[in-house]
């Protein structure tokens, strides 16, 4: 059976701290009520349960003997019509359910939240917003929503914004709550999202948005750049001739500060969107580097550091031929500074009968952005054409045909 008494002095007590009246910005005077079918939803229909009607009515009687509620009664009926919070006993009301059913108070939810604003105030600045958050929420008498949600937050925050180190996501995670997993399962998108919106750093397309982190030197897990073709690298005094591996290399990113130099024996070098395409395709002329969709800081810091130290080289770039390939291209000029020009990305291979069974049809998205990339010269062309034929086309079925057909 339902303890009624309990969720009658709850749900009242509840509706009044959410009112304008405890916050003193009302303007009208309304009782604080609860209809008996809020607690019970059968309570007025014929074939409602009795036994439960009649619990309910008790309890509503034995609140209003203690001086909690009132209530109206139904004419020439047994039922209750509403029942009101006598609200100059709200404070009583929740002494008692904090007494007898442990319920915590207005009071008490005020004093631990007081608690935290002092305990976190100036330990780090995006958690200074949200303790200034916190206390404006105190200062109209109201308790914030989700406070203990809130101080997870706030213990990420100040330890994320004061760390140095070159942490794991799972490493922070345990220095922060004791947990290797709690932060990714828990705590991960908004404390991600809060760090995006005080930094004024959304994600761009196809971002992951844990990508903020790294400002902060933590990752999920360590970075990797990846590449095939003759290339030489200058690390520790010592040259290693890379091209020697016909499949590829990998280099850690925290390799990447021990390179001195970095030397491109090719006239070309070709980033590649899609895994797939990187790992199918094999030039002897060009060094082909694996993206993997928008470039991420040591990407983005690799390839300028192969722009200064290769002043002479082609930079071209492959990828899908439809909107989510042409921003990624837009924004890897963008970030590096080196014009890179599109490789097998034109209206030339949407035209081929090669691939004429491989086309899609775009969707109402891709076509907002197509319409957004028109008004830029270097894909007004390719958008417009795009949009007028429906068309698209995966890069993988291009370098498939490129290695295995034309070879």
């Amino acid at each position: 059976m339902v303890n009624y008494e309990e969720k009658i002095l709850v749900s009242l007590v509840e509706k009044y701290r959410k009112s304008k009246k405890d916050s003193g910005t009302n303007v009208t005077a309304r009782r604080t009520r609860i209809l008996p079918r809020e607690l019970y939803r059968n309570y007025n229909r014929n074939d409602g349960d009795m036994a439960q009607i009649e619990a309910l009515n008790r309890a509503a009687g034995m609140c209003r003997e203690m001086g909690f509620v009132t209530f109206d009664m139904e004419g020439f009926s047994s039922e209750i019509q509403a029942i009101y919070l006598v609200d100059e006993k709200v404070e009583d009301a929740e002494d008692y359910l904090e007494k007898t059913y442990r319920y915590e108070p207005k009071s008490r939810k005020r004093a631990y939240v007081e608690e935290m604003i002092a305990f976190y105030s100036g330990r780090s600045p995006a958690a200074d917003r949200e303790c200034e958050k916190l206390q404006k929420a105190l200062d109209q008498n109201r308790i914030p929503a989700r406070y203990l949600q809130t101080e997870e937050l706030l213990k990420a925050l100040a330890f994320i914004e004061n760390n140095e180190k070159e942490l794991l996501l799972r490493e922070a995670s345990v220095l922060i709550y004791g947990d290797s997993k709690y932060l990714e399962e828990n705590t991960l998108h908004l404390v991600c999202r809060t760090l995006r919106d005080f930094l004024g750093k959304p994600c761009e397309e196809g971002e992951p948005e844990d990508g903020i982190l790294e400002e902060y030197h933590i990752m999920k897990e360590r970075r990797r750049i990846c590449f095939k073709g003759d290339v030489t690298v200058r690390i520790s005094g010592r040259d290693l001739d890379l091209g020697a591996f016909s499949e590829g290399c990998e280099i850690f990113a925290g390799e990447l500060k021990q390179i001195e130099q970095i030397r491109v024996n090719t006239g070309v070098f070709i980033t590649i969107e899609n895994y797939t395409s990187w790992m199918r395709m094999k030039k002897e002329d060009a060094v082909l580097f694996y993206l993997g969709g928008y470039a991420d800081r040591d990407q983005r810091e690799f390839l300028k550091r192969v722009y200064a130290d290769n002043p002479e080289l082609s930079f071209l770039h492959f990828g899908d031929i439809d909107a989510g390939g042409l921003y990624i291209h837009e924004h890897l000029c963008r970030v590096t500074g080196i014009p890179f020009k599109m490789y097998r990305m034109s209206q030339r291979e949407l035209e081929n009968e090669c691939f004429r069974s491989c086309l899609h049809s775009l969707t109402e998205q891709d076509r907002i952005r197509l319409e957004s990339l028109k008004k830029e010269e270097a894909y007004r062309d390719l958008a417009s054409y795009m949009l007028e034929n429906n068309v698209k086309l995966e890069q993988e079925i291009v370098s498939y045909y490129e290695v295995t057909v034309q070879k």
